[in-house]
């Protein structure tokens, strides 16, 4: 439909029941496409096979440093947002607020979210009119001798035109493409709230683990060091025995072979420390050169022995990545809906309105007025098959991503059940190795003191000893073990992202003309 007139200053009064009535019917159409529901939760009751038993030490054998190993699954409790505190470490919880305030990972995924949010609004726009002004001011000679100029008096050849108009342009949404396209950048946006979700938990978590491991590495030097000062101890009485000639001088190097070994195991470990330390540093967004200040031991760490574990029909709501995969599946349906909408027809409706006159002052006169309404509709008829295809395509993309998120709940569910099965096998081996510590500790001081008094040889000693720094080194590692699998716990569990408290806001808009 065309339309054309002059001298009709309401003009464009008169396109807007047509771009109203436009508006009504897109606002009322339906959209084409397949409608996103929502995936079911798995239908289980349990992450393991059996019902669930407590992490119990074996023998009611309890540790030396830390207590008993024995912890409790309590089955639906919530698990808090600030899951870390339960370490009941002061130094922690100021590494991991350090860590959320100045971490440049979890800064570039808050912009990202910020990012699909603005698209969004930006294409809500599509669903609305716009309207451009375009005044236009021309000067313009006529020509001279026997041509005559376009104005009533002849003698003037110069003059000018002056054309204020608006234009007014709106694409009806019949079939629904625009608010596809809307509902795939809203599961995107949705995509990215997650993955910010889980950059906030990997960030805790690796905090926490990293903490735990320097604690650990702190225990393997600390006990490394004592069995080397033992050692040493030990070379200085077979030194003073060889000047005796109470023994022979293979003892003594065999004694010295084995101090050796063990000081060959602290440059690799302090490595360990340095590097871990270095990680900390950059966890909480500093330069290796500005380390933080907290140090952690496994003496500063308490072991939480009330577990939480969520229902497993609450698994799919709280982790950040089975979330994240479900809103990709939606992305995947809206845009089999917009794909479907391009094989269909479109349609865009224009409107043009203003005066245009040679003098500023009879732009209000109402012959000097003029509008054009312009409707339009395109349809495809042969294109090869392409926009087909890109249905066809789309359609499979959300057979992959429905797949990608049904191998996305499997693997959270494995986490989980691994997570469980790890710490009920870590109360036992922490118990074990406490157990083995303390026996091996005995046993070389009893050794020691026989072998003072003559009763055995030193190859016993050098035996025990070896067994003894074994140990040591085996039970620091086990309870660091019982720690790290607490915290990822935690983590494959969701984190309780649902009760943070430390949300921050977005920025206020600065535009103070965005609607233009």
């Amino acid at each position: 439909m065309a339309g054309n007139g002059r001298a009709r200053p309401a003009g464009l009064r008169r396109a807007a029941p047509v771009l109203a009535a436009a508006l009504a019917a897109q606002l009322g159409a339906c959209a084409v496409g397949p409608n996103f529901v929502p995936p079911a939760d798995p239908p289980v009751l349990r992450y393991t096979k059996e019902p669930l038993a407590n992490p119990s030490a074996a023998d009611a054998i309890t540790t030396r440093q830390g207590g008993s190993a024995d912890q409790s699954f309590v089955s639906g409790a919530d698990i808090p947002g600030q899951w870390w505190t339960l370490f009941r470490s002061k130094a922690l919880n100021r590494l991991v607020e350090e860590a959320l305030a100045n971490n440049p990972n979890l800064e570039a995924a808050q912009a990202a979210l910020r990012i699909a949010q603005q698209n969004v609004l930006a294409q809500k726009g599509t669903l609305f009119p716009t309207v451009t002004a375009n005044p236009q001011a021309q000067g313009s000679q006529a020509p001279g001798l026997d041509l005559q100029s376009p104005l009533q008096n002849q003698n003037q050849f110069l003059y000018s035109l002056y054309t204020p108009q608006v234009l007014v342009a709106f694409n009806p949404d019949v079939f629904g493409g625009n608010r596809r396209q809307i509902e795939s950048l809203e599961a995107t946006t949705e995509n990215q709230r997650f993955q910010l979700e889980a950059a906030y938990l990997s960030l805790t978590a690796n905090v926490v683990a990293a903490a735990i491991q320097e604690a650990s590495l702190r225990a393997q030097i600390d006990a490394t060091k004592r069995v080397i000062q033992a050692q040493t101890e030990v070379l200085e009485l077979y030194n003073k025995q060889l000047r005796l000639g109470q023994i022979a001088g293979a003892d003594v190097v065999q004694q010295q072979a084995q101090l050796s070994l063990s000081q060959q195991l602290l440059p690799p470990l302090e490595k360990q420390l340095a590097q871990q330390r270095n990680l900390l540093t950059a966890l909480a967004g500093r330069l290796p050169s500005e380390e933080v200040g907290q140090t952690f031991t496994l003496a500063s760490l308490r072991l939480p022995t009330k577990l939480p574990v969520s229902l497993p029909s609450r698994l799919v709501q709280q982790r950040p990545d089975v979330k994240a995969a479900e809103a990709l599946v939606q992305q995947a349906s809206a845009n089999v809906g917009v794909a479907v909408a391009n094989r269909l027809p479109q349609f865009s409706i224009s409107a043009t309105g203003g005066a245009s006159a040679v003098r500023i002052a009879q732009l209000t006169n109402p012959a000097a007025g003029f509008f054009t309404i312009i409707g339009q509709a395109t349809a495809p008829i042969f294109d090869a098959g392409t926009l087909y295809r890109r249905q066809r395509a789309s359609e499979e993309a959300l057979t992959q991503a429905q797949a990608q998120y049904r191998a996305t709940v499997i693997a959270a569910f494995q986490n989980v059940a691994d997570t469980l099965r790890a710490l009920q096998a870590d109360a036992k081996a922490v118990a074990a190795a406490s157990a083995a510590e303390k026996a091996t500790g005995e046993s070389l001081e009893l050794i020691r003191k026989q072998y003072s008094a003559g009763a055995v040889n030193s190859t016993q000693v050098l035996i025990a000893q070896q067994g003894y720094l074994s140990a040591l080194v085996t039970s620091a590692g086990a309870r660091a073990t019982q720690y790290a699998d607490t915290a990822a716990l935690f983590q494959a569990l969701g984190g309780g992202w649902w009760n943070r408290m430390d949300v921050a806001t977005p920025p206020p808009e600065t535009d103070p003309a965005k609607f233009l």
